[in-house]
């Protein structure tokens, strides 16, 4: 059988996704590819990944990747980023890898203000390894490690919201908050991503994107009550917006999209 070969002008390549129904990681995927291909990157991006699902999308992109060690991806990115400045690169982690084990390297990106764009999963729980408890874990959640349900008298802590934790740091550029539960939403985040790696392009230091999403398979989930889910349960938790933009406020715009 003859080998396909994709053009680099094409941000995502035509493999079946092999990610489980319901999970956004597909669309989110989609979205990155239709940016890059109209913003004229392809050739210029880089992606990090961090371990667990995220680390799947190498499968379905055409543009360069590296798999960073657990947490690691916003260290990782700050060097392709230092020594490569004309790239375009950014990561793409999941909440334990971002907010758990990679806690401190987010952080210290996000506090020295490097130029790089940051696509943060939060589905509250880790994927891959057998549903346990995330740093992003609802009250009550039950996980493979909190199967009464996650319960701060236990000492299980409670979730935490990377978007305003670095709210408090004075460098980053752009956070915002989005998820893909429906059409208006889904143009919300894609939106988003571009805005993400147009700062970039302008050089305006460290942004992230936080898509709230779905993991059908360790909620315990159809795909339809999955998304009843998200909207009943996460976005209560987890609001949804900008929480800083100062290419806005540099604008005079309150405009998002």
């Amino acid at each position: 059988m003859e080998k396909k070969v994709y053009s680099r002008t094409i941000g995502i390549n035509d493999s079946i996704s092999g990610f489980c129904p319901g999970c956004m990681h597909s669309t989110i995927h989609k979205f990155i590819g239709e940016v890059e291909e109209e913003l004229g990157i392809v050739e210029r991006l880089v992606r990090v990944e961090g371990v667990g699902c995220c680390g799947l999308g190498q499968k379905y992109v055409t543009h360069d990747t590296t798999l960073a060690p657990h947490g690691r991806a916003c260290a990782v990115a700050t060097g392709l980023k230092r020594t490569s400045p004309d790239s375009i690169v950014y990561t793409y982690q999941g909440d334990g890898d971002l907010a758990s084990i990679g806690l401190a390297e987010t952080m210290h990106a996000a506090n020295r203000g490097e130029n790089i764009s940051v696509i943060f999963i939060n589905n509250a729980i880790y994927g891959m390894t057998g549903g346990q408890m995330a740093p992003t874990t609802l009250l009550g959640m039950k996980t493979t490690t909190t199967p009464g349900g996650r319960d701060p008298e236990k000492k299980h802590g409670y979730p935490m919201h990377m978007c305003e934790i670095l709210n408090q740091l004075t460098a980053p550029y752009y956070l915002e908050r989005v998820t893909i539960i429906d059409p208006a939403s889904a143009r919300r985040t894609k939106a988003a991503i571009k805005k993400a790696f147009q700062y970039q392009m302008e050089g305006r230091g460290f942004c992230m994107v936080e898509i709230v999403t779905s993991c059908p398979t360790n909620w315990g989930l159809t795909p339809v009550k999955a998304l009843d889910f998200i909207r009943e349960n996460m976005l209560k938790e987890f609001p949804l917006g900008v929480i800083r933009d100062h290419g806005c406020e540099k604008s005079g715009s309150s405009e998002t999209n």
